[in-house]
């Protein structure tokens, strides 16, 4: 049976992550390739921050589970999956102190869902927003102060990449078929709508185009095989690429087979490729979700 679920996503979004910055300057994180180019990026931290934090408004997951006993923020040593959502799909590390009759250590469950930095596919300029408090400073006749903030509009990819097998058990806990269903549903409603709060905006990172499914491994076929290309009639996603990981195999099985592609209608300008790729397994961006979770459902054998 079907065990790994994975989907690549695009969005479009500004500005979604910042350092250190130097001086009055507040810098994007990014990176730098080999053609040249800068590319701005969301790390998965900032992701995961964000599906816990709408986790906990929409689904009420415990995010109590964490102190500073221990010296580091961590998670509670009484705390277990069973507690927490966020652990169970996102891992966790418990230290131990040493003492006379310890030596130490940790406690580590690897992370079950996976996820990737969203990397811009547009490069970076060097645009700049110059910002000052004026507003504030001339209520006290005071000179405002001056900052300088990089800016960046893009679309931008994320993978998500869950083993369904591992979710819910955690050495000698296990959790019923129902709990398990629940958490991954829970996840791809939150994937479906997922925004992020930054200095003052909310940005919106749920999908306009994602491609993925369910497969024999959990791996994430689609990463790093997304792009896209912008001309006077609009942007398009790049189907080369895509077409040539959809009509691979793995273990004798084409991955065509179960894989679909959600699009938002408008939002590429060549919906049409990839309806000769795919065919009825284009679909629109909802349902796309919902044969995810119809799925899940099934794995785990939940009406």
């Amino acid at each position: 049976m079907k065990k790994g679920l994975t989907f690549t996503v695009i969005a479009q979004a500004q500005s979604l992550n910042y350092g250190e910055g130097i001086s009055n300057i507040a810098e994007l994180k990014k990176l730098t390739r080999a053609d040249g180019n800068v590319y701005t990026f969301a790390s998965r931290q900032c992701l995961r921050y964000d599906i816990v934090r709408l986790a906990s408004e929409l689904f009420n997951w415990n995010l109590q589970v964490v102190d500073k006993s221990k010296g580091t923020i961590q998670f509670k040593d009484d705390m277990t999956i069973k507690d927490s959502q966020e652990m169970d799909l996102f891992g966790y590390m418990k230290t131990s102190k040493k003492d006379d009759k310890d030596k130490g250590g940790s406690s580590t469950r690897e992370a079950v869902v996976r996820l990737s930095n969203a990397i811009s596919l547009e490069a970076y300029r060097s645009d700049m927003d110059f910002l000052n408090n004026k507003g504030l400073a001339d209520r006290i006749g005071e000179h405002p102060n001056l900052a300088n903030v990089e800016q960046h509009l893009s679309y931008y990819t994320y993978t998500v990449t869950i083993d369904l097998s591992k979710v819910g058990i955690d050495g000698d806990i296990e959790l019923s078929n129902e709990d398990k269903c629940n958490r991954v549903t829970q996840l791809l409603e939150i994937i479906k709508i997922l925004n992020r709060n930054i200095r003052g905006r909310q940005e919106n990172l749920s999908p306009l185009f994602v491609v993925g499914g369910m497969y024999d491994i959990a791996n994430p076929f689609f990463l790093g095989r997304v792009k896209v290309e912008g001309d006077k009639n609009g942007y398009k996603v790049s189907s080369d690429t895509i077409k040539e990981v959809v009509n691979s195999t793995f273990l004798g099985k084409e991955l065509k087979q179960s894989t679909y592609i959600g699009m938002v209608e408008g939002s590429f300008t060549n919906k049409d490729e990839f309806k000769d790729i795919l065919g009825e397994n284009l679909l629109t961006v909802d349902k796309f979700f919902g044969q995810l979770t119809k799925g899940v459902k099934e794995y785990y054998g939940v009406n």
